[in-house]
């Protein structure tokens, strides 16, 4: 790590700390486009404000001297129950910000999902080496291009298919509408003048930015330019997938499949019968539809729904260790991170998101220590108790 890194670590940063410095160091419609949700963002706050109505309750006579973070998950060993999830366009935030990101997530030693909208293709980031590494894929109307992307991810040796189900419309992102945000960002001479501190920002940018674009979208002898292929992109969803895609899906990938933006049981059940792997409980970050439930609130019905068929995983709202030892108890087999890497990778780049993933590390042994919990198997739902939203309490285990 840089010394500044160390810096942070010797001061106690916490990730908010670290959003706070994102948004110092960012154009705000950059830094608007990483933060922001649907509408009026009531789920993009309900997703952590959830995790403050579930309290911990330790047992430290339990005795956890020692404590050990890995998991297994899909046959391969994870230093930590976290992973990095898929971001489009984090190439904004840092010049090679999926390679960079990924890099740091394997010396970490954990997983590192690309995203379909990354500036870097399905083969350049695993040219990288970045190992264990999952693709994100979606539904299109011309199915012969999720196929493309599939054999694709195939052919690169990925780790794993995660199907995003959840985005099938664009949601209503009013943040970067007021901001006039564009891919990639055009600033005029006075939002200029008003960015002098944002430099460092614009003297790293200032050679990707002409560049950047959906490059898994670039097509030989068509426009490679961002605003082209974003206007294309939104026509290719198909609001009209549905189960036989899965199990088409199924079929063809020849690995680990996932799918993300699972918030209904029976949605869950179903999935599990369909032969899914894995699933990931996600509201999309509340990017998607305002007024969903929170995904820690969704978990325990999940979990129970597939009765330890397939792990679930959560992601969205996660911002302390604590969160994590939470959904764990809930019956998460892991946790992935979005928004938080991106704000260490503008901060920083590479160091930036190590430090991301070293403070939820650390979070999470502190945590476990207190709890009286030396291994993740040891974390159960008799270590929780919610407030009822009547005048008693109830227990969750």
């Amino acid at each position: 790590m840089s010394v500044s890194v160390e810096t942070w670590r010797r001061k106690g940063y916490s990730l908010a700390a670290m959003r706070d410095l994102a948004r110092r160091g960012l154009p705000r419609p950059v830094f608007d486009f990483a933060d922001g949700g649907a509408e009026d963002e009531g789920t993009l706050r309900r997703n952590a404000r959830a995790f403050e109505d579930i309290a911990l309750v330790p047992r430290p006579l339990n005795g956890a001297a020692e404590r050990d973070l890995s998991i297994e998950l899909f046959g391969r060993r994870l230093s930590m129950p976290v992973l990095i999830g898929p971001t489009g366009l984090s190439g904004l935030f840092w010049p090679g910000g999926e390679i960079v990101a990924a890099r740091a997530a394997t010396a970490a030693g954990t997983a590192y999902c690309l995203s379909h909208a990354s500036v870097c293709t399905i083969e350049e980031l695993a040219a990288a080496g970045a190992a264990p590494r999952w693709m994100q894929i979606f539904i299109y109307r011309d199915r012969g291009l999720t196929r493309e992307f599939v054999e694709r991810a195939q052919a690169a040796g990925y780790d794993g298919l995660v199907l995003t189900i959840d985005n099938q419309l664009l949601g209503n992102r009013e943040r970067d509408i007021r901001n006039g945000f564009t891919i990639p960002p055009r600033f005029g001479a006075l939002d200029l003048a008003a960015m002098a501190g944002k430099l460092p920002w614009l003297m790293r940018m200032r050679r990707e930015l002409p560049r950047v674009t959906f490059a898994n979208y670039v097509r030989p002898g068509e426009a490679s330019d961002i605003g082209a292929i974003a206007a294309r992109m939104g026509a290719m969803l198909d609001p009209g997938m549905s189960w036989r895609d899965v199990e088409w899906l199924r079929d063809l990938w020849k690995g680990p499949f996932l799918l993300k933006g699972v918030l209904h049981p029976g949605e869950a059940a179903e999935a599990a019968r369909s032969g899914v792997d894995g699933l990931i409980v996600s509201n999309h970050g509340g990017r998607q539809l305002d007024g969903a439930l929170a995904t820690i609130e969704a978990l325990p019905r999940i979990v129970a729904a597939v009765n330890g068929a397939i792990p679930v995983l959560l992601d969205g709202g996660v911002r302390r260790g604590a969160d994590v030892v939470k959904a764990l108890a809930l019956g998460a087999a892991a946790c992935l991170v979005a928004r938080p890497q991106l704000w260490g990778l503008a901060v920083a780049g590479e160091p930036g998101v190590a430090h991301v993933l070293d403070i939820l590390r650390r979070e999470i042994d502190r945590v476990m220590g207190l709890m009286g919990a030396a291994r993740i198997g040891d974390i159960g739902p008799d270590q929780l108790f919610r407030q009822s939203k009547g005048s008693r309490d109830i227990a969750l285990g």
